[in-house]
Parts: structure tokens; C-alpha cells; sequence
């Protein structure tokens, strides 16, 4: 009677594919803590601006409302509540552009934009490009 002799299992490797993956983790953990901790936000830092606009650069007729709560025409102050009146002057077809500080609150520019005098009128916003000098 033959006897088969008994079979050799292969003997298994470590598997070092979870300690791998620990690694990389721990090194993504550690890039996105110290690369923020080395650029930190800079806070405090004023930008200069223009506070007053040469009108002859800006799209005409344009509707200027100042931080302050005056509102120009083309280069002439007009009452928010003659603002129909102040229109109809100019002459037709037009379009409105519209320049409002950056930090208003967007309820008043919908307000400007949602006045009875200004439904046929086609509104532009007009914005200023602030450009980082050296």
C-alpha cells in the first residue's frame, strides 16, 4: 500500500498592506496640519481703493450709491424719491448701470432694481476690478 506523503502548505507572507496605508494616511494628516500651521491667513491687511471715480472712465448713465446713502445720476445728486422724474430725462432707448458698494446689503440693490420706474429699463451692475499692486 502506497502512502502519499502529506501535502506542504505554502507558508503565507505578512501582509503589509494595511500598514502602508497607515502610513500614507499619517502622512496626509501630517502635510494638511503643518501646511496650514506655515501659511496662516493674513487678517489686517488694507487693500488701498479709489474713493473717488473719474465719471468720464464709467459706462454712462450711470446710478452711483454711495456707502452714505446719497445716490448721483451722472455726476449729479439725485433724490432716491424723484428717481422716475430724473430718468425720464434721459434720453430713450438706454441702458442703467448701476454702482453700489461692495459691502451694501443685497436688500437694497434689490430694492433699487425692484422700483415701478425702473421695469422697462435695462439694468446693468457695473463693479470695479480691485487689482494687487507691488
Amino acid at each position: 500500500m502506497i502512502r502519499a506523503l502529506p501535502k506542504r502548505h505554502a507558508s503565507r507572507g505578512m501582509d503589509v498592506s494595511l500598514a502602508i496605508v497607515n502610513i500614507v494616511l499619517l502622512l496626509i494628516f501630517f502635510f494638511l496640519a503643518t501646511g496650514q500651521l506655515l501659511n496662516p491667513p493674513t487678517q489686517g491687511v488694507e487693500i488701498s481703493e479709489t474713493t473717488e471715480l473719474p465719471l468720464d472712465q464709467l459706462p454712462a448713465p450711470i446710478l452711483i450709491v454711495r456707502d452714505n446713502g446719497n445716490w448721483e445720476l451722472n455726476d449729479s445728486d439725485v433724490n432716491p424719491d424723484i428717481l422716475g422724474a430724473a430718468i425720464a430725462e434721459l434720453e430713450a432707448p438706454f441702458t442703467l448701470h448701476v454702482l453700489i458698494g461692495r459691502e451694501a446689503p443685497a436688500t437694497s440693490l434689490l430694492d433699487i432694481l425692484n422700483r415701478p420706474e425702473l421695469e422697462d429699463v435695462e439694468i446693468k451692475l457695473v463693479t470695479l476690478r480691485r487689482t494687487a499692486r507691488p
